[in-house]
C-alpha cells in the first residue's frame, strides 16, 4: 500500500511522492516564544514528530525544520510587561520549550531556526516582490498587494470578497486593499530595528517562515504543516509570497492538525482555558500524554477531558504490564527448544498481522488511532500467549513472546516514542519464586530500620510533588515478602495498602512479587 496524505491544498489524499526520491524535506510551524508551551503545542509538536519518524520507518530521509518566532508584537509586550529584554525573554521561553519537548519525549528537529538570526533572507524575498511588482512601500512599511496574486486564497478554498467579510486582518488606512499584509514594518520608538532598504524596522510575522524554510528545504520543498488556525491568513500569505518571489511552487503537501477544544470551546489564551505541558506533566506520564493525543486522528478536532486522560492512563498500564510479564518470563529459567520450530506457533503470526495493520493504518494519512489499534491488538495476543502458558515456558515461546515485546515497543517508538523515557514509572519485577530462602538467595534481609527510613523518605518525597524513589520502593516491597515469609499476614496486608495508597500496586503471583507505579492523574478545578 502507498502512503497517502491529505492534503489541505486539494483537500483529498494524495499519494505521496517526494520531490527528490528517497528524501524528505518538510517544514512546519514553530512556536512564537513569548509564555510556556500549552497542550495544543504538545498536539502539534507531536503530530510532526510522528509524521518525521514514520517517514524515516518507510526507509526515506528526512530532513525537519521547525522554527522559532523570537520577535513579534506579544514578545516585546510581554518583555515589557515583565521588564526585561525581547531578546532575554525569547531565550528563556526557547529553552523552557525544548525542555518541554524533551520531557514529552519528542526528538529534536534536524533544524531549528530563530527568525531574528535570518533577516537578511527576509530583506531579500521582499526586495524580490518588489521588483516584480507585487509588493509596495509607505513610509518604511511593505506590504503585499494582495490584489495583484489572482490565485491568493488558494490554500483556505476562499475567494478575495469572502476573505474580506469577517476577516481578522491589520487595521491600517494606508493599504491599498484590507488584505495586504505587512512584509516590513517601520521601527517604533523602544522596539527592536533592523536596517533594510525601507528604513529602520523589523519583519512581518508570515516572512520569517518564507524565508527560513526555503534556505534549509529550497524553493520547493516537500510537506509543509501546522496548526488549522494557520491555514489563513499564515500560511496563505506564505504560498502568496513564497510563489510570486520565486515562480515556483512552494510546497507540495499541506499537512495541519486540528483544535484542541476545551469543554468544547477552542482552547486559548482569551478565554483563559490554557492547560501547559509542564501542568499536565506534572499529573501523568509523558506516554500517558501521547496516547491522549494520537487516540485522535491529527485532522479533527481534539476534546479535552479528564476522563479521556484517565482513560489514557489506563492504556498505558495495559501496555507497560504486558511488557513487564515478558520481561519476567525472559527471567525465568525455561527448557531449550529448536527455534526453527518456532514458525507454528501462533503468536508468530499475530506479530505479522500487527505490523501489516500498523503500515496500513499509517499509510492511510498518519492515522494513529488505528495504528494504535493494531498495538492494543498484538497486547491482547501476547496476553493470551502468557495465560495460555503451562509451568515454565519453553524457549520457543519465549523468544516469541521477547519478539511480541520487541515489535510492540518498535512500532511503538514511531508514534511519538511512546515506551521511550519511562523515569518514574518504577517498573520492576523481583524473582522471589518461593518463600524465604529462595527470597533470601537473591536479596538481602531488610532490617526495620531501614524499612522505617524508606517509608520516611517515600513520606517526604510524595509530600513534595516529587517523584517516588524506586530503591526505597524496593525496600519496602523486600520487607513485606519477608513479613508473608514468616507468616505476618496482617503487617503484609497493611504494608500493601499503604504502598497502594501511594500509588504503588504489588502483585503477588506463583513466580514471584511485582510491583509498578500506577499512572494516576491528579484532578484539579481547571478545565
Amino acid at each position: 500500500m502507498a502512503l497517502a496524505i491529505y492534503n489541505t491544498m486539494s483537500q483529498k489524499k494524495e499519494v505521496f511522492e517526494p520531490f527528490v526520491p528517497g528524501e524528505v524535506r518538510m517544514y512546519a510551524c514553530g512556536p512564537t516564544v513569548y509564555d510556556h508551551a500549552h497542550i495544543g503545542h504538545a498536539r502539534a509538536a507531536l503530530t510532526f514528530d510522528v509524521i518525521w519518524r514514520y517517514l524515516e520507518f518507510r526507509g526515506y530521509k528526512v530532513l525537519y525544520v521547525r522554527n522559532y518566532t523570537d520577535v513579534d508584537d506579544k514578545i516585546i509586550q510581554r518583555a515589557a510587561e515583565r521588564g526585561q529584554s525581547y531578546e532575554l525573554l525569547a531565550e528563556e521561553q526557547i529553552e523552557a520549550y525544548r525542555q518541554d519537548m524533551r520531557a514529552l519525549g519528542l526528538r529534536t528537529p534536524t533544524e531549528e531556526p530563530r527568525a531574528t538570526q535570518h533577516i537578511l533572507e527576509m530583506i531579500e524575498i521582499i526586495q524580490a516582490l518588489m521588483v516584480k511588482g507585487f509588493a509596495y512601500s509607505v513610509e518604511g512599511d511593505v506590504y503585499f498587494e494582495v490584489r495583484r496574486a489572482p490565485d491568493y486564497g488558494k490554500l483556505s478554498h476562499r475567494g478575495l470578497d469572502e476573505l474580506r467579510v469577517g476577516a481578522r486582518v491589520e487595521v491600517d488606512p494606508r493599504k491599498r486593499d484590507p488584505l495586504d499584509f505587512a512584509l516590513w514594518k517601520a521601527s517604533r520608538p523602544g522596539e527592536p530595528a533592523w536596517k533594510s532598504p525601507w528604513g529602520p524596522g523589523r519583519p512581518g510575522w508570515h516572512i520569517e517562515c518564507s524565508a527560513m524554510s526555503m534556505k534549509y528545504l529550497g524553493e520547493t520543498f516537500d510537506i509543509h504543516g501546522g496548526g488549522a488556525d494557520l491555514i489563513f491568513p499564515h500560511h496563505e500569505n506564505e504560498i502568496a509570497q513564497s510563489e510570486y518571489a520565486t515562480g515556483k511552487l512552494f510546497a507540495r503537501y499541506w499537512v495541519h492538525n486540528g483544535f484542541v477544544n476545551i469543554r468544547a470551546e477552542k482552547m486559548s489564551k482569551s478565554l483563559g482555558n490554557v492547560l501547559t505541558v509542564r501542568e499536565l506533566l506534572g499529573r501523568m506520564s509523558p506516554c500517558a500524554l501521547k496516547l491522549f493525543l494520537i487516540g485522535t486522528h491529527h485532522r479533527a478536532p481534539l476534546d479535552f477531558s479528564e476522563d479521556a486522560l484517565i482513560s489514557a492512563m489506563a492504556a498505558e498500564d495495559r501496555f507497560r504490564n504486558v511488557l513487564d510479564e515478558v520481561q519476567r518470563f525472559r527471567d525465568i529459567p525455561s527448557p531449550k527448544a529448536d527455534l526453527s520450530r518456532m514458525d507454528p506457533l501462533p503468536l508468530l503470526d499475530q506479530i505479522r498481522e500487527a505490523e501489516n495493520e500498523f503500515t496500513d493504518a499509517m499509510d492511510d494519512d498518519f492515522n494513529t488511532p488505528r495504528a494504535l489499534a493494531a498495538l492494543f491488538n498484538l497486547t491482547r495476543d501476547m496476553n493470551i500467549a502468557l495465560r495460555c502458558a503451562d509451568g515454565p515456558p519453553e524457549q520457543s515461546l519465549v523468544s516469541a513472546l521477547c519478539l511480541a515485546g520487541e515489535t510492540l515497543c518498535g512500532l511503538g517508538s514511531v508514534l511519538g516514542g511512546l515506551f521511550e523515557g519511562a523515569a518514574g514509572r518504577g517498573y520492576s519485577f523481583i524473582a522471589s519464586r518461593g518463600l524465604p530462602p529462595e527470597w533470601a538467595d537473591g536479596f538481602p534481609s531488610v532490617s526495620q530500620d531501614e524499612y522505617r527510613d524508606a517509608r520516611d523518605v517515600i513520606e517526604s518525597t510524595a509530600a513534595s510533588g516529587q517523584p517516588v524513589p524506586d530503591d526505597k520502593i524496593r525496600i519496602i516491597v523486600e520487607y513485606r515478602a519477608q513479613c508473608r515469609g514468616r507468616k505476618d499476614w496482617a503487617t503484609a496486608d497493611t504494608i500493601r495498602t499503604w504502598l497502594a495508597d501511594r500509588g504503588v500496586v504489588v502483585d503477588d503471583t506463583g513466580d514471584g512479587v511485582r510491583w509498578h507505579m500506577k499512572a494516576t492523574y491528579v484532578k484539579t478545578q481547571q478545565p
